[in-house]
């Protein structure tokens, strides 16, 4: 999860600033698309082996923790091959609509690259899902596995909220910060796959850990299950813009001391 420097100022507007951002960036738009799609693939999978009552994993895994400290660290990895491959590198590897309106907000993105990465997002993960569905079935589409989708834990709607919002924050904050810092921005892929290994344990019991509406979206429509759709439509955008206005604040403070 990076900000890359792809925005262009062709000194056009409307659709002619569109066509010069699509011509320049096409591909960039295709991995992201990529990312989410692997992103989703692994999710689905490791959630369809994991879970699935008849599942060979969960006959032999029968502690649920482990099983999710399991998925955590397959997702963790995940993550971080979708943020150092080749394939998917290049276009910052957002994977998430919520972190590429946080580099609009912080004026790292164009406005046209901003809505193309989050169209491509959004039809990434929502075909990696569909195929998965063919490709395994009952597996992932029945209870209790349900296309991976993402639903309040246990506890109910508002802890779900306040976890969604809480790590959808630390990342932002930790890739701002760490990315700001000279001896630690070569380190900032590295501690976000760290924070989503972590996330994956600790949130998803509570909120099913969604953090980027495109992968909630993914699961949601071919699962038909919006159940407190709102939190993961609504809370990584605010915690991740809420980190945005903490670093400035930061960065317009160490300017006024210096």
């Amino acid at each position: 999860m990076r900000a890359m420097p792809i925005k262009i100022v062709s000194g056009k507007v409307g659709l002619q600033q569109m066509k010069a951002s699509f011509r320049k960036n096409w591909l960039h738009y295709l991995q992201e698309a990529l990312g989410l799609s692997i992103f989703m693939i692994s999710a689905c999978f490791f959630s369809g082996i994991l879970e699935a009552k008849n599942a060979a994993w969960h006959i032999a895994i029968p502690n649920d923790f482990l099983r999710i400290v399991i998925m955590g660290i397959l997702m963790g990895a995940t993550a971080l091959f979708i943020f150092y491959s080749p394939l998917t590198a290049s276009s910052g590897s957002h994977i998430n609509p919520a972190v590429t309106i946080t580099f609009l907000r912080l004026n790292k993105m164009g406005k046209w690259d901003t809505f193309f990465y989050i169209i491509f997002q959004f039809i990434g993960g929502l075909l990696a899902v569909y195929l998965m569905a063919q490709l395994m079935g009952k597996t992932l589409t029945a209870n209790p596995v349900n296309y991976a989708v993402t639903v309040p834990g246990k506890y109910g709607t508002m802890p779900a909220a306040f976890i969604e919002f809480i790590i959808a924050f630390i990342i932002m904050t930790m890739i701002l910060f760490t990315s700001a810092n000279e001896r630690l921005k070569k380190y900032t892929r590295i501690f976000s796959g760290i924070c989503v290994c972590s996330f994956v344990i600790i949130a998803g019991p509570i909120s099913g850990f969604g953090m980027n509406p495109a992968r909630t979206v993914a699961s949601a429509i071919p699962a038909h299950i919006y159940t407190s759709f709102w939190i993961y439509m609504l809370m990584p955008f605010a915690g991740m813009l809420s980190a945005a206005e903490v670093f400035l604040f930061a960065q317009n403070k160490k300017i006024i001391v210096q």
